[in-house]
């Protein structure tokens, strides 16, 4: 009770700080505002829906009463933000709008229809699209702060440390993203939702909820990996400790059912695309990506309209951007190096089996009070002979000394093997977090590569950094590496 009271308070500590966070972000907003003009100027870009029936089912509006509230609201919407109300105002009209997943869109469209319905004479039905993202982006924000507290103490197991990361997690460097009608506050909420059910055992829940993450953002699906360590680990388990090899084939079958669900969403919303644009049209206007074997969608759309491949951004005049993404790169690439070392020096201990060792305690005392009485009943029969006592004496201290020296080198060992499979549960975040570090620097536009390791794997980032000071603290302060950890 005293633990979960204590956690209880955190959370609403943890919301008290996204708040602050928010309302500090939205000054700094409003500030650059007034000083700057807008980079982005396509928020004034608002043509009718190509297709009349997409406008049938729109709420009808004529002279609003605040016209100049609502035009102020709609300007605010820029860059990524400007699909996105597109897409929940008139659907997927043209072939670049099927980047951006139907997610969010769907959220926004239906929160516009409903909670914020009546606003719609007031301001107008474009800006009530506008106010149904960002206070869509904003809620699942505080929701994925709390869930981010709670699955950091799962795997953390240590309270401070998960408030710490809970609070950089508020003020990361990309936060202004969580804020605005982007897809990372509810794909943020969605995964680490997911990923927290699957360490507390609810894997039906997890399921779902990483599906769904899938289709708010790509590299959801990426999120199948969770389950893949799952099923590994439960397999090894039943193999190695449990002698059961039937056992450890009904987990792996069960990891691969979940993980190939996780991409089900994906992979429907590329079908979808495939039948609005490929088919019903003759073979020489059919786009390019509809031709090939197996067509890809997603994959065409990022490399034509926003050239992200394989090294092609690596080109003399993108330097300034590569210095620009370096400081959250070297970071990860830091934080991968020293958990794989951390995780190589844990392995390298010797094993030990609890059980066994936690049954040899016991034992050791036993002998230990067997030993005792019978140096009792000698110093008993020698009690005449004062050298005799004074050897059996020493002789009982040097035993009692090797019995505590034993127990005390078993407790280490114990620790040992505590320390080597919390390091494991931090594997899969390792792993993720080296996958988009790479593709990060290698394939994406190398300027936003805080997004994806800010955003949409914050928790890699916070749980790699935070776990080695937990098990390796008075190393790191030694190495001075604790301050370069608390940095992330």
């Amino acid at each position: 009770m005293g633990r979960k009271k204590v956690e209880g308070s955190e959370e609403r500590l943890i919301l008290r700080i996204a708040l602050l966070s928010r309302l500090l972000l939205l000054t700094l907003i409003v500030l650059w505002r007034l000083l700057f003009l807008p980079y982005d100027t396509s928020a004034s870009l608002n043509p009718r829906c190509l297709s009349a029936a997409a406008g049938d089912g729109l709420p009808k509006t004529g002279a609003v009463l605040w016209p100049r509230v609502g035009a102020a609201i709609e300007a605010s919407v820029v860059w990524d933000g400007v699909y996105f109300v597109r897409i929940a105002e008139c659907g997927y009209e043209y072939e670049q709008t099927y980047a951006f997943l139907p997610l969010l869109p769907a959220c926004i469209a239906l929160l516009s229809r409903s909670v914020f319905a009546p606003l719609v004479p007031i301001i107008g039905y474009r800006a009530v699209l506008a106010l149904s993202g960002y206070a869509l982006s904003n809620l699942a924000f505080f929701l994925a702060a709390v869930l981010f507290y709670r699955l950091s103490v799962l795997v953390l197991r240590d309270t401070a440390a998960a408030l710490r990361s809970s609070v950089l997690f508020c003020f990361n460097p990309a936060s202004i993203f969580y804020s605005s009608i982007y897809s990372e506050s509810l794909y943020a909420l969605l995964s680490l939702g997911g990923i927290y059910y699957i360490f507390s055992g609810a894997n039906t829940v997890a399921m779902l909820l990483l599906a769904l993450s899938g289709s708010a953002r790509s590299n959801g699906a990426l999120n199948a990996g969770y389950f893949c360590f799952q099923a590994l680990k439960l397999a090894y388990d039943a193999i190695i400790h449990k002698k059961n090899p039937t056992l450890a084939a009904q987990e792996i079958i069960t990891g691969v059912i979940r993980s190939i669900f996780i991409f089900v969403p994906f992979i429907a919303f590329q079908a979808y695309g495939y039948l609005n644009i490929c088919l019903g049209g003759s073979s020489d206007e059919l786009r390019p990506w509809c031709k090939q074997r197996v067509p890809n969608l997603y994959g065409f759309l990022q490399s034509h309209y926003w050239g992200v491949g394989f090294l092609r951004y690596f080109q003399v005049k993108q330097m300034p951007n590569f210095l620009l993404a370096s400081p959250i790169l070297s970071l990860a690439v830091c934080s991968i190096i020293h958990y794989s070392s951390l995780l190589h020096g844990t392995f390298r201990l010797p094993h030990v089996h609890e059980e066994n060792d936690m049954a040899a305690m016991p034992k050791s005392v036993e002998t230990s009070k067997s030993s005792d009485d019978i140096c009792d009943s000698m110093n008993n029969l020698s009690s005449k002979n004062t050298q005799g006592h004074h050897m059996i004496k020493q002789r009982k201290q040097e035993r009692n000394k090797e019995i505590s020296e034993s127990i005390q080198e078993l407790r280490v060992l114990l620790l040992q093997s505590k320390q080597r499979r919390d390091s494991i549960l931090l594997l899969p975040f390792v792993l993720h977090l080296a996958f988009m570090t790479f593709t990060s620097l290698f394939v994406m536009h190398v300027q936003v590569s805080f997004l994806p390791l800010a955003i949409s794997h914050q928790s890699s980032i916070i749980l790699v950094c935070f776990k080695p000071v937990n098990l390796y603290q008075h190393y790191l302060q030694k190495m001075g590496l604790l301050d370069l950890c608390l940095l992330c």
